[in-house]
């Protein structure tokens, strides 16, 4: 059986990661269509502790994960590490007795609190005591409630409130003005604000190397001649090849030998990310990890998919947030970078191949696993290698991060 899950950040008032939530579906061929809250529950445990293990998810952030009342009774969460999750009682469950109990059980034994989708009820006061979050859906609850929500925990100051579905900009910095503390959505992968932005000449250098890099047929000398010119950039390439992500098997003496011993595919790698990490310097971390997770999910489907150039679509996936990266239109970003057509018609038009792939990417993000799974069908995938490969693509872009932050 196969474990099936997306995570979505979480992020504190100034865009750090401080958790992630773990969504469960039942699979892109969707093999229990009835599913319900329990059954998801106890499958997000086994799946967390048996297939693949809390960490290569989460690193060293909580994971928010959905409990039922009937799951709580059953005391699952003790089969997690309460310094590794926060307990998030579903919406559907209704304040009770029992439910109460469970909650001080947890407390005692030092788990993390929260209400999803808080639905304000004078009975939760009872709770309060016990909760450290509370969720609340930004775009559904309207601005009275959200203060009546904030009168009624005022003598609770331990509880801290959660905006979801925060979709812009906008609506990012309203939540803060209301004294939210943590949000979730896609609002910190767009772009805030409409302005265009020059690349550096270090930025420039490396756009050019993932220009020569990206011809079937590399010129050795070339590339090795712009490595030469830049030291900090002949630094990072040594500091990489000596690096534990990639294992070396020889000492080096020239730049164009740390180029032979990486290899085109590799080299493109440490480009596509270097580049991208060059440019987010000042975007939230979270933003980097998941270029780079697409990145390495694009290559892995277009080699499921027979795709001929799977380095374009690592590349296209690196690429795919540059908007949000540079505060810009992705028309405006392409037309600064010496990058194939193939790879601009997928990030601008979304066309071809390999936009394609890039839709899968975001379905999966998304859990939206029906319409997955109708791409994965339509891109004749196989639907057992796909949650492998976003996992695998996940382990790489948490390695990567650790690597970067070593040089």
């Amino acid at each position: 059986m196969y474990f099936y899950t997306a995570r979505q950040p979480i992020l504190d008032k100034d865009k750090n990661l401080f958790a992630y939530e773990l969504l469960f579906r039942d699979g892109v061929e969707n093999v229990f269509p009835e599913v319900d809250s329990n059954e998801a529950t106890s499958r997000m445990i086994e799946g967390s502790q048996l297939n693949l293990g809390l960490d290569e998810f989460l690193g060293d952030k909580p994971g928010f994960i959905n409990f039922t009342l009937d799951s709580l009774l059953k005391k699952y969460p003790s089969m997690l590490p309460c310094e590794q999750v926060v307990i998030e009682i579903l919406e559907t469950v209704q304040p009770g007795k029992r439910l109460l109990a469970e909650c001080e059980s947890l407390k005692a034994q030092g788990y993390i609190l929260a209400l999803d989708d808080y639905i304000h009820q004078p009975v939760w006061r009872h709770f309060y005591p016990l909760i450290d979050i509370i969720k609340i859906d930004f775009r559904a609850t309207s601005l009275d409630t959200i203060l009546q929500i904030k009168a009624a925990i005022r003598d609770y100051p331990h509880i801290k409130l959660l905006a979801e579905k925060v979709e812009s900009n906008e609506e990012f910095l309203q939540a803060v003005e209301l004294g939210f503390d943590y949000f979730q959505g896609y609002f910190f992968s767009r772009p805030e604000m409409m302005q265009s932005r020059a690349l550096s000449p270090a930025q420039m250098t490396l756009a050019e190397l993932l220009y020569e890099t990206a011809k079937p047929e590399m010129d050795l000398n070339t590339i090795t001649s712009v490595f030469e010119r830049d030291v900090h950039l002949s630094y990072k390439l040594l500091r990489y090849t000596n690096s534990a992500v990639f294992k070396r098997r020889t000492d080096i003496a020239t730049i164009k030998q740390a180029i032979v011993v990486l290899g085109q595919a590799e080299l493109k790698r440490f480009l596509s990310v270097l580049f991208t990490a060059q440019i987010s310097s000042d975007k939230p971390a979270e933003l980097m990890r998941l270029a780079m997770t697409r990145a390495r999910f694009a290559e892995d489907i277009a080699k499921l998919a027979g795709f001929s150039e799977v380095s374009k679509a690592f590349l296209t996936g690196m690429m795919s947030l540059m908007d949000a990266i540079l505060d810009e239109p992705m028309s405006s970003v392409m037309s600064k970078l010496p990058l194939s057509k193939d790879i601009k018609d997928a990030l601008i038009e979304g066309i071809g191949p390999i936009a394609q792939f890039l839709q899968l990417i975001k379905f999966y993000e998304q859990a939206a696993w029906d319409d997955a799974n109708a791409l994965i069908q339509a891109l004749k995938l196989d639907s057992k290698s796909v949650p492998d490969a976003y996992h695998t693509a996940v382990q790489w872009a948490n390695e990567q991060m650790k690597a970067l932050g070593d040089n």
